[in-house]
């Protein structure tokens, strides 16, 4: 190997972004990639950010204030605290208070936040503005509930631990365009701060429960989508408003044959007797929106009794109006502690197929049905000697968690469907 010489060279990455900077051209912070293994005088990333932001209202008034001349003391914060801030100015012309969302790691968005009192505070007594100024968290309705916890457990130690008093904003307010909830903490900026650090840690920790449990199950349906369940779904600075992403065509095994639109289909869910005012909602506003966002019909049968403990929900519509409709009840009754916190909520869903083809979902000698049983987890019951109806079509018991009956009620209706290929 004498009198030889080792040339390198190297292949740029035209797709990279020059100087770090975000597709759009707007820089922030943390938002270069990892450093390649091996760089030399690179010390270690910091933690990542975390995946849902902290958002916060704050009076008009001091908006001004917290932006800072030309812009500085924002750009102060954002640099002591490694974060990117959003003030939501333009939102809502006119509202007495604006929105502001935090993206940072978890110690980031509650440090730049109690900055943010502080910038309010000062603000406050050079105005001589006599009024307290609360600190008010948003967070999805889907988390509120076990926020609460059962009986308001979390919530009561919060206000003991921390000497924060503690409100939330009454589900009244809530409107399919807007699915968050006011959080109001009243205390010494200190006590709010780390009252704030206990709310979004159970916020946190609700939305990586159910981040989790969706990627755990959502291979089992094929084509699935998941930004069409809108369970996280914000308001202004949370990215684009999942819930008005349409599924995939054929998500959900939705599509009909030769490419049509997919077919209705009807499902009998029920639910606890005592949870029926929930899903109504005031006025029959909850049930109103709940079926124009899923674009499904949806009805509430009469109780079959006077000591009835569960009601049927009839729910109609194509396979991806099911899937967001289904969820959103799950999610209510969840969020109602109808289940206990760390309970999963199991309900039983009724479908029909037509009784000819009840033995292909079963199998020879329960083989379909078992499989399809251990698959899910969901327990599915054809249930023996039923004498079909006008439409000779006999029902399928499906019982479990949301994406158990989901998946349970997308194979039994293939299993009955394949009769027809």
């Amino acid at each position: 190997m004498e009198n030889c010489t080792l040339k390198v060279s190297y292949i740029p990455d035209e797709t990279a972004s020059p100087d770090g900077s975000t597709p759009g051209g707007r820089r922030s912070f943390n938002s270069r990639g990892p450093p390649r293994s091996g760089s030399p005088g690179l010390s270690p990333r910091p933690k990542v950010q975390s995946d849902i932001p902290l958002r916060m209202l704050v009076p008009t008034q001091f908006v001004g204030a917290i932006i800072g001349k030309e812009g500085a003391t924002i750009r102060n914060i954002t640099k002591q605290t490694h974060s990117k801030i959003d003030i939501h100015r333009k939102e809502n012309a006119g509202a007495a208070e604006k929105p502001i969302t935090i993206h940072s790691t978890p110690e980031g968005c509650s440090k730049a936040c109690k900055t943010i009192m502080e910038i309010m505070q000062k603000e406050a007594q050079d105005t001589k503005f006599t009024e307290e100024i609360p600190l008010k968290l948003l967070a999805h309705n889907n988390f509120v509930g076990r926020l609460i916890g059962k009986e308001g457990r979390n919530l009561k130690k919060i206000e003991q631990d921390t000497g924060v008093k503690i409100f939330i904003s009454p589900l009244q307010e809530l409107t399919v365009y807007n699915l968050e909830r006011t959080i109001t903490l009243k205390g010494a900026i200190d006590a709010c701060a780390q009252a704030q650090e206990e709310v979004m840690k159970k916020v946190r920790e609700s939305h990586d429960s159910d981040m989790a449990a969706m990627n755990l199950q959502s291979n089992l349906i094929p084509g699935l989508n998941l930004n069409a369940l809108g369970l996280f779904s914000g308001g202004p600075g949370m990215g684009s408003s999942m819930s008005n992403v349409p599924p995939p065509p054929g998500a959900h095994g939705g599509c009909s044959s030769f490419g049509g639109p997919p077919e209705s289909e009807t499902v009998h869910l029920f639910i606890p007797a005592l949870a029926v005012g929930a899903i109504i909602g005031k006025q029959g506003q909850h049930i109103k929106q709940l079926s124009h966002f899923a674009g499904a019909s949806i009805k509430i049968a009469p109780a079959e009794g006077m000591d009835a403990k569960q009601r049927m929900v009839i729910i109609v519509g194509p396979p991806e109006a099911q899937f967001k409709a289904q969820c959103r009840i799950f999610g209510k009754l969840k969020e109602e502690n109808f289940f206990g916190p760390k309970e999963e909520v199991k309900l039983e869903a009724h479908i029909k197929v037509p009784s000819f083809a009840a033995g292909r979902v079963i199998g020879k000698g329960g083989k379909t049905v078992n499989e399809l049983q251990n698959l899910t987890c969901a327990e599915v019951v054809v249930p023996r000697d039923q004498t079909p109806d006008e439409n000779d079509q006999v029902i399928v018991k499906i019982s479990g968690h949301f994406f158990a009956c989901q998946v349970g009620e997308d194979n039994a209706n293939k299993q009955s469907n394949l009769i027809f290929i």
